[in-house]
């Protein structure tokens, strides 16, 4: 019943013309970024912040979320036309979605890849509606030891599930801890690593810092890579798969569907594991596995089917527990941060309207990708076409704007310009934001609930383990820490065999 009613004043809050508006811009902005290779979601959402100040908080996050899950459709499109893939999770689409193209099909490609998605979106959004309020009940419970243990999982989860090292991972991981310091003590009020800098007496600011990390460096770094785009000169026509298509694509998308929403549950699985693992089982239980790779509408429906659903599946961790599942909803973490707002448990019984209307808006945003997507194909085509000498200015242009009117202080566009370079050397010397990102954000939370804790048990560190909840997250962040320990000394041991 408590689900009803909350999808119910869910659908209340989403259906207000202005969040409606939000949603329409966030799609549209992230089918745009999905299609221009070289963006991604992150750098979208970290440029895209402080617009975010002027409107509700609501509102704010409904736009995020729909530029996140709009990314998913939007990579399909220079996957099939150009065997270049917009986002990372459409890698997999290129290989038969191209192959299909060069045959004169693209259009069935582009049509059973967006109502696959459509599928698969809307699914995950049911199981999310079902599953997020027993999970935030059951988190009810926690208390300052629980958090604190609960935050440190969520660091060491996107530090074990970084593609390169862990150690560096973790380094990371401590550079954002230490800049989370930086300003005033929030229980002595005294103020430090400020070195009298000004600008610093308030703390390094979110917004600058994910926009440098994230912005700037994505610019910085696409503007040294020869991005060559060839788009398919051929018409697009017959958008609407046969009953020939939807035969072959029906049982790859139930598959893809429950597959990638499982993985995207898991904190670090995602859409681009999906995405493989999907194209990858579709081969081995097809009975012409010799046609994937050479135009398959199989191998299009699967991996986009579960690519959506896998971005669906990161919300259920972030808006229940308060954990990102990666690099993006670290940022999504921080946009609620920013606006007062806490994640986790307690957003649902505090802020049902963030909760419930974006879960909501999720069902509009769906549709609205779907109705988007299939007529403004021709559209999308168009845009690929801008030169990204131009695509690069504008957007450092904007990053520096939108820097300085945060409180209208040149010393942010200063510190968002300081990431950035940061950011781009950190990409070339092959060291992640994302686990800098998320202890920056976390980082003054996780401070006050160890001080909170330490508090409630008179300064004994035992109180971490004597809970039972707390010393279960406690053991899974020492597995985290232990695995990669064991499986290098492995590999070592097998290359002096």
């Amino acid at each position: 019943m408590e689900i009803i009613q909350g999808s119910l004043y869910g659908f209340q809050v989403a259906l207000q013309p202005i969040n409606l508006i939000y949603c329409f811009v966030g799609v549209v902005i992230g089918t745009l970024v999905g299609v221009l290779p070289g963006l991604g979601p992150p750098a979208a959402m970290a440029i895209l912040l402080p617009v975010t100040f002027t409107i509700t908080p609501v509102s704010a996050i409904i736009m995020l979320s729909a530029i996140y899950y709009g990314c998913q459709y939007g990579g399909t499109i220079t996957s099939v036309l150009m065997n270049l893939p917009g986002e990372p999770s459409s890698v997999v689409t290129c290989i038969d979605g191209y192959q299909m193209a060069l045959k004169g099909r693209a259009g069935p490609a582009l049509g059973i890849a967006a109502f696959g998605s459509f599928i698969a979106g809307t699914f995950g959004i049911i199981i999310l509606t079902l599953v997020g309020p027993i999970l935030a009940g059951y988190a009810l419970k926690f208390g300052p030891p629980e958090y604190f243990s609960m935050m440190i999982v969520g660091i060491l989860v996107l530090t074990f599930l970084s593609s390169g090292s862990m150690l560096r991972a973790l380094m990371m991981a401590a550079v954002g801890l230490i800049l989370a310091g930086v300003g005033m003590d929030i229980i002595g009020g005294g103020y430090r690593f400020t070195y009298g800098v000004r600008i610093l007496l308030d703390g390094v600011n979110l917004i600058p810092a994910i926009m440098g990390l994230f912005g700037i460096s994505e610019v910085l770094m696409n503007l040294e890579t020869d991005i060559r785009r060839n788009v398919l000169a051929t018409k697009i026509k017959n958008l609407l798969p046969t009953f020939k298509d939807w035969a072959d694509s029906t049982w790859p998308i139930i598959r893809g569907t429950v597959l990638g929403f499982c993985l995207g549950v898991i904190p670090g699985g995602g859409a681009i594991l999906a995405s493989f693992a999907t194209y990858a089982i579709e081969k081995k239980v097809s009975k012409h596995p010799g046609e994937f790779g050479k135009g398959a509408i199989e191998g299009v429906a699967g991996p986009e089917s579960a690519n959506n659903a896998g971005a669906t599946g990161n919300f259920i961790p972030l808006l229940t527990l308060g954990i990102p599942a990666n690099g993006t909803m670290a940022i999504l973490l921080g946009a609620l941060m920013i606006h007062g707002l806490q994640p986790g448990p307690l957003l649902m019984s505090k802020n049902p309207e963030i909760f419930w209307g974006t879960i909501s808006s999720m069902y509009l945003g769906n549709v609205m990708l779907l109705v988007l997507n299939l007529p403004l194909i021709p559209i999308w085509v168009k845009v690929l076409k801008v030169p990204y000498y131009l695509l690069y200015s504008l957007i450092i242009l904007f990053c520096l704007i939108g820097a300085y009117t945060i409180e209208n202080n040149i010393g942010h566009m200063v510190m968002m310009i300081i990431f950035g370079i940061v950011g781009y050397l950190m990409r070339k010397f092959q060291y992640e934001a994302a686990p800098l990102v998320l202890a920056l954000v976390l980082g003054k939370e996780l401070e006050k609930t160890f001080r909170q804790s330490l508090m409630m048990s008179e300064g004994d560190f035992s109180i971490f383990i004597s809970r039972y909840i707390s010393v279960g997250f406690l053991a899974i962040a020492a597995l985290l820490l232990i695995i990669p320990v064991f499986t290098q000394r492995k590999k070592l041991s097998t290359l002096k065999e």
